[in-house]
């Protein structure tokens, strides 16, 4: 059974460098009860733009809170 958290991520491409660079491990989140979420950074790679990730993701972990994948919400 896996769960998920959906999290509004705003971060701009300054910041989503620092990622790149190694300099940023995690990344931090609320989820839309308000809860502060974090996750990998990288887990964000395939969603980077120029101005960085901006939008709501939902994020899935297995039951062990591994993750699983993240997706764009629609």
């Amino acid at each position: 059974m896996s769960r998920e958290v959906r999290v509004r991520v705003i971060i701009s491409g300054k910041e989503m460098l620092r990622m790149y660079r190694g300099e940023i491990k995690d990344a931090v989140a609320r989820d839309v009860n308000g809860r502060l979420i974090r996750f990998p950074a990288s887990i964000l790679r395939s969603f980077v733009s120029a101005d960085g990730v901006n939008g709501e993701f939902i994020i899935r972990y297995d039951e062990n809170n591994r993750f699983k994948e993240i997706v764009r919400a629609q």
